[in-house]
């Protein structure tokens, strides 16, 4: 009786483990059990789709255009608080997508740092803005920049990387840097990244289980904001944010969970494998780091542009992670990615 029975509950232990790390399919827009697509989009080679939004001026008429990059749990809708006189003034088209699995953009099962690269590629093309074009990514949307630096930068005319993302097992970064950096992270976060980058198999069940807290961003902790990011974010909830209940409609998993584990996956290169771009000074590439900034640690932002003095690095003193939605700093941004 007692080998039936072992071979029994060994059975169900496996049936359950499998069951547990198998994330439930995605919800894909226009499917027949999916969302509606409510955005334009254009078709990719590989059959996908990605959603867009155009604003500013037309990209008939514009100087300069721009392919802005959400960050973590966001989307195309996302606003820049430029004036529409500085907009003219320069002459700025701006296009906002939904990376894959956010939003209304397909998911992609392989993403990572090379295929977000290509996807903004393939995007600009279909849409014709150009042989050359500006890239700006926001926090976890910053890891396609370092994807574009890498695998396109012939198609760039400039970057703008803010409050940038970073991989704490780079190589590149000193091992005591990276730990003391590490470590101001809340300890409900430093295991999720651990898990994204040396289990990526079980980061599902991770993130899903109720036995151990999960993201913060992800659960509600405040304590990870600044205060600046605490008075911007009492700001930003007075004003009405469209496109929120879309950003995560096709499955949690297919839009956060795989943009972490593609951003904490192991990379095919290291930032100071990167070559200067713009050798002969046509085009810039800025890194905008907020010192009171309790998500990003800024001494590896800061440790990077040591080592790439190509890159233009700018902290700002009083403000947090959510710098960009500060009037004053996003037009700065805008200036020093466009004019120098």
């Amino acid at each position: 009786m007692f080998v039936p029975i072992a071979v029994a509950v060994v059975v169900g232990v496996l049936g359950w483990a499998y069951q547990a790390t198998k994330p439930p399919p995605p919800k894909i827009c226009g499917s027949p059990d999916g969302p509606l697509v409510t955005s334009p989009r254009v078709r990719l080679s590989d059959g996908r789709h990605l959603a867009y939004r155009e604003t500013g001026v037309s990209k008939e008429e514009a100087k300069h255009k721009i392919i802005v990059i959400h960050g973590f749990d966001s989307s195309k809708d996302f606003n820049l608080p430029a004036s529409q006189e500085l907009i003219e003034e320069l002459g700025i088209y701006f296009l906002f997508f939904d990376r894959a699995g956010y939003g209304d953009s397909d998911p992609n099962p392989k993403r990572s740092v090379k295929s977000e690269a290509f996807d903004i590629q393939e995007l600009a093309d279909k849409l014709q803005i150009g042989s050359k074009f500006y890239v700006l990514g926001v926090s976890m949307g910053a890891y396609p920049i370092w994807g574009c630096l890498k695998y396109i930068p012939n198609r760039l005319s400039g970057a703008a990387l803010v409050v940038p993302f970073v991989h704490y097992w780079w190589p590149c970064f000193p091992s005591q840097l990276a730990k003391e950096a590490f470590k101001t992270l809340a300890v409900q976060d430093q295991w999720v990244f651990r898990v994204a980058y040396h289990a990526p198999w079980l980061f599902y069940w991770w993130m899903t289980q109720k036995w151990f807290p999960s993201l913060s961003t992800m659960t509600g902790n405040m304590s990870i904001f600044s205060q600046p990011d605490l008075e911007m974010l009492k700001k930003l909830s007075e004003i009405p944010s469209a496109g929120q209940e879309k950003i995560r409609q096709q499955g949690v998993h297919e839009s956060l969970h795989r943009d972490i584990m593609a951003g904490y996956s192991k990379w095919e290169f290291d930032p100071l494998d990167i070559n200067n771009p713009f050798p002969d000074n046509e085009g810039s590439v800025h890194i905008w780091q907020g010192c009171q900034d309790k998500i990003i640690p800024y001494k590896l932002n800061r440790y990077i542009s040591e080592k790439l003095p190509w890159i233009q690095y700018h902290e700002v003193p009083e403000r947090g992670h959510l710098l960009i939605f500060d009037k004053k700093t996003c037009e700065d941004i805008l200036r020093g990615l466009l004019l120098g």
